[in-house]
């Protein structure tokens, strides 16, 4: 782990770097913009050349990669997909604020993840976890050529550090190193798996190896080398996910300001009960011990993230927000699970509506850092 902190990824930065100082393309944004309009099986001749072989040479698969594991995870996502989405985007997200390097970086990268609104950073990052579950995302290459812009982007991240100057190689390693990047597959993949435990979804050992297989596929296409690739096996990355959790997570006031941002994101598409409900479980879902570490506030609807009991208050907050008449449904021995489902579907619908009306907008990464606190 200390070797892979202080590696970011030498191909995808030399090429970067090249592109802005060569003025092949005009700074970051500019880099960005044209990052933006990549898809599989597109013409890369309009492309700067050095561009389009990287690409070309980006679109190899995982060397182990076959049918049963592409399978493996359309099954997954068959039965899961609007959920699980849901929390990456959410319990996801909030756990890698919970890295100080990553909660560092994530703030420090202009207004892009500062004071003026996450809207963007969070739609674009969910938009990957949307992408994943697509039909024939993992036969198409579109989740590839994702992922890859994705990797250009952090590319880009680590030429804003070091053209900075500012940046403390001594004190965090590699801006969005190897390290860090397979700490986020861990999280949005395992750590995701047990927040599912938590809210009493079932999901077969079959089915966990799919999502895992997906994020060693993820994991791949963000340029990680193989010696560093999340292994495939669900137990596997759930010990050694176990085994460093409490060594790398920690509450730092970087990590707290960007949970906040995320909670005020959403607010404002949730009804007041809704808004509760929806963070009643994603807190019951990382536990009180990290859910306090990212500085989530604690619902009205209880001090503590413990189970809701039948009947529960929540239910007829839901009701007014999201289900009318038919909210007696979540009356179950475990409000959570319908609780899950209900969030889930509005999750999407404002993910998907974010992506495409407004949302999505604002001002791209500033060419220095720091975000105007």
């Amino acid at each position: 782990m200390e070797a892979a902190s202080k590696v970011g990824d030498p191909k995808a930065d030399e090429l970067v770097s090249d592109l802005i100082d060569n003025k092949e393309v005009d700074g970051v944004n500019a880099l960005f913009r044209t990052i933006g309009t990549l898809k599989p099986g597109m013409d890369l001749s309009g492309l700067p050349p050095r561009l389009a072989t990287f690409l070309k040479e980006a679109a190899a698969a995982p060397p182990d990669w076959s049918e049963a594991d592409v399978k493996a995870a359309e099954s997954f996502f068959a039965r899961h997909h609007g959920e699980v989405s849901m929390l990456q985007g959410t319990v996801g997200l909030i756990g890698t604020y919970l890295s100080p390097t990553g909660a560092f970086t994530l703030r420090s990268t202009g207004r892009l993840g500062g004071v003026e609104g996450p809207g963007r950073r969070l739609s674009q990052s969910s938009r990957l976890f949307l992408d994943m579950g697509d039909k024939n995302a993992l036969r198409d290459g579109s989740l590839a050529a994702n992922v890859t812009k994705v990797r250009l982007v952090h590319a880009s991240v680590r030429q804003l550090h070091k053209k900075s100057g500012e940046w403390d190689y001594a004190k965090w390693g590699e801006p969005v190193s190897q390290k860090y990047t397979t700490g986020a597959a861990c999280v949005f993949s395992t750590q995701i798996l047990q927040a599912m435990k938590r809210l009493g979804v079932d999901v077969s050992k079959d089915d966990a190896k799919g999502f895992v297989c997906a994020w060693h596929y993820v994991n791949h296409y963000l340029g990680t080398p193989d010696k560093w690739l999340l292994p495939k096996d669900p137990d596997q990355v759930e010990a050694l996910w176990n085994q460093e959790r409490d060594k790398e997570w920690k509450k730092t006031d970087d990590g707290v300001f960007m949970t906040r941002q995320a909670v005020d994101f959403y607010r404002k598409f949730y009804p007041p009960g809704v808004h509760d409900a929806f963070f009643a479980m994603v807190r019951h879902a990382l536990s009180d011990k990290y859910a306090d570490m990212a500085g989530l506030p604690k619902s009205v609807l209880g001090a503590a993230a413990e189970p809701l009991a039948a009947g529960h208050g929540v239910v007829s907050g839901i009701a007014g927000g999201m289900l009318g008449g038919t909210a007696q449904k979540a009356t179950g021995v475990n409000p959570y699970k319908d609780i899950l489902g209900i969030a889930s579907k509005g999750y999407n619908e404002i993910q998907r509506f974010a992506l495409t009306q407004g949302e999505d907008d604002q001002p791209q990464m500033h060419q220095e850092l720091h975000d105007n606190r």
